[in-house]
């Protein structure tokens, strides 16, 4: 189940930010497009740290 996450968590963040940011963008405006994007990245880099594998 874990290897899942992993291999899903790039993709997640690869494919919502470049949706969620621009359709933000123009349904509030720029201010909340800027704060969905920081909320977005912080939350997927996050997400990758805590998934992340280190190799032996």
């Amino acid at each position: 189940m874990l290897k899942k996450i992993v291999a899903f968590t790039p993709l997640l963040g690869a494919l919502s930010f470049p949706l969620i940011v621009p359709f933000t963008i123009s349904k509030f405006g720029v201010t909340y497009g800027i704060l969905s994007a920081l909320v977005i990245s912080s939350l997927w880099f996050i997400a990758m740290l805590r998934t992340s594998e280190m190799p032996h």
